[in-house]
């Protein structure tokens, strides 16, 4: 009987475990520079922004307010009006779910397209892997937003088209990073020693290989959901984008041009907004890519 207490009494493995787990993650909170914490407050608040804008706003995106427009800064209106009188801070809050879905959207379909293309390039047969790579390489020599114009322009505009587009004119880049890390992998030590082991090749493939290769998409995941949601932001301000009256940060932005000079706050704030979470994406994720090479060596 008293055994039997002394062994519920003790910690259990995965207590321990836990409780290392904790530690070392409140060590490495607090080894975190001052800019990582500004970064994962701004993504924070657009989260939340995201999930629950009505938490955050006083006025809906699409009251007016005729005679209050193009109204400056004020403790009513914390970023002013637009043409209209709508209230921006409002509009901003309310876009930044459409653009933060099209940014993670759009990096989905990046992602799912560029994993089979990668692999393609790297483990098929020399005659299918030279096609493959002529290919990526052709589409590399596009720029990003010429690719996504086009297929935005074929496609239509609207949020999911835009994620669609900006989606397959980021892939040929991620694809490129899969294939020189499939081709790593696949002369690794490790791969050498399960097929030595006499190892199936779909076991070393689906073992070791992909896992592997797949690896530092993860945090490039979060570097790439900040690029889609500039270029997705760059498309609905060339007016290719998503349409007025959407709060979505591109089209804020197309719609202040008119009024650049009269109230330029109508590009300002949603051109920092975008640059902000862009940023923030950008100093978090590569916060966290750089810790996790770190961990490995």
């Amino acid at each position: 009987m008293a055994s039997t207490e002394l062994t519920l009494a003790s910690p259990t493995a995965f207590q321990t475990a836990t409780r290392a787990a904790s530690q070392r993650l409140l060590r490495e909170v607090r080894r975190a520079p001052f800019l990582v914490w500004i970064s994962a407050a701004v993504l924070l608040f657009t989260a939340w922004a995201a999930i629950a804008p009505g938490t955050l706003v006083r006025y809906s995106p699409l009251d007016t307010d005729l005679l209050n427009t193009l109204a400056p800064f004020s403790a009513q209106h914390w970023f002013g009006t637009d043409e209209i009188g709508r209230d921006l801070y409002s509009r901003i809050v309310y876009g930044a779910r459409e653009s933060f879905l099209i940014g993670l959207l759009a990096m989905l379909i990046a992602i799912v397209l560029a994993v089979p293309l990668g692999f393609l390039a790297a483990l098929t047969p020399p005659l299918t892997r030279s096609a493959v790579d002529r290919f990526i390489e052709i589409l590399l020599s596009f720029p990003t937003l010429l690719v996504a114009l086009m297929f935005v322009t074929i496609l239509g505009q609207s949020p999911l088209n835009v994620a669609i587009a900006v989606g397959i004119g980021s892939a040929p880049g991620y694809a490129r990073l899969v294939r020189g890390q499939t081709l790593l992998v696949r002369t690794s030590a490790y791969v050498e020693a399960a097929t030595a082991l006499g190892h199936s090749r779909a076991r070393v493939l689906l073992q070791h290989i992909i896992p592997n290769a797949i690896r530092p998409l993860i945090p490039v995941t979060g570097l790439g959901i900040g690029k889609s949601i500039v270029w997705s932001s760059s498309l609905s301000f060339l007016g290719l984008g998503v349409k007025p009256p959407s709060s979505e940060w591109g089209a804020l932005l197309a719609a202040g041009k008119a009024q650049l000079l009269e109230a330029p706050w109508l590009m300002i704030v949603p051109g920092t907004a975008v640059v902000l979470v862009a940023l923030s994406f950008s100093t978090l994720f590569s916060y966290i890519q750089a810790r996790s090479e770190g961990a490995r060596t």
